[in-house]
């Protein structure tokens, strides 16, 4: 077991399990504080949690408060991330700053990634991934999330790439950085608000103790780094790929035009999406949410057992 970093505060309930070696699922907090809106954020994050609980796994809601990282999170602490308006949101550039000026920070993709592995955490459930936006080829705007699963070692399940972003050139970068991209139970890698991107997925697993095996196997190469782990939206749940593309392509030009750039840019996106389709965007996405935490949790348990 991974003995983890006196900088971070553990939960009780989290570090027993650590200590045990019982299966946790990171999760993180910026789609508390950027992503839904309150209160729906802090209900879907405790149903969340719930849905791991019932998956035999232990949940650890990632997030820095008054500058101290914290794995595992209770309800009064899920609340003051969905509902005060000067959470930061917190990629891993932002962390030595909010830890220094004690602020309270939700945690990205990259960030949650990097708190969670030095908890000893190896799965990370999330809902999409960031990574080579649009136009990057001129405004070199590319998730620090793609750089962090080059790094590590942490599975993270999400249901692909959010649609907003260049997928083609996403998937091109991961494998440069040598991350497998395995998508479950499908030949297409997903597209967050879709079950299909348009592109193939560059590998197939169908259960989760595959997932688990591989995870395994990868670590004990020494091949450092995470591994990608999509899952699609359910069928009754997705938004056709041509029905949200014209709303995202919508919600794009709309930012362009306002000159909304970095770290702005998702959480204006989604938010504009939300109101573009008339609340269908958030369903989907509090539904794909759920079903990456159950896919999560049975990964978390297969991976523990092994």
């Amino acid at each position: 077991m991974t003995t983890p970093h006196p900088m971070l505060k553990l939960a009780d309930e989290v570090r027993q399990a650590l200590a045990d070696g019982r299966p946790v699922v990171a999760l993180e907090s910026t789609i508390i504080s950027h992503g839904m809106p309150y209160p729906k954020n802090v209900q879907t994050a405790r149903e969340v949690e719930d849905i791991i609980r019932e998956g035999g796994a232990v949940p650890a809601t990632i997030a820095v408060l008054h500058g101290i990282p914290r794995v595992g999170l209770d309800d009064d602490e899920l609340d003051l991330l969905g509902s005060d308006e000067h959470v930061r949101k917190v990629s891993i550039r932002d962390l030595p700053y909010v830890i220094a000026r004690g602020e309270h920070g939700a945690t990205t993709v990259a960030s949650t990634m990097r708190l969670a592995a030095l908890a000893g955490i190896r799965v990370f459930v999330t809902g999409g991934l960031g990574g080579v936006h649009r136009g990057a080829e001129v405004s070199m705007d590319i998730s620090a999330d793609l750089m962090e699963l080059g790094l590590t070692d942490v599975g993270v399940v999400s249901a692909g790439v959010k649609s907003l972003l260049d997928i083609g050139r996403t998937l091109e970068v991961l494998e440069t950085l040598g991350v497998p991209v395995v998508s479950v139970g499908s030949d297409d890698f997903p597209s967050f608000y879709s079950r299909s991107s348009g592109f193939d997925s560059p590998l197939r697993l169908d259960t989760p103790d595959e997932v688990a095996r591989a995870m395994k196997a990868k670590w004990e190469l020494g091949l450092a780094g995470g591994m990608v782990i999509a899952n699609p939206i359910p069928q009754a749940d997705e938004i056709p790929e041509e029905q949200i593309g014209v709303l995202i392509a919508k919600a794009v030009a709309e930012a362009d035009q306002l000159g909304i750039t970095g770290a702005a840019i998702t959480p204006y996106l989604l938010g504009r999406i939300v109101e573009l389709s008339g609340g269908d965007s958030l369903r989907a996405n509090i539904a794909l949410v759920k079903n990456n935490a159950r896919l999560g949790a049975a990964i978390a348990v297969a991976y523990a057992a092994l």
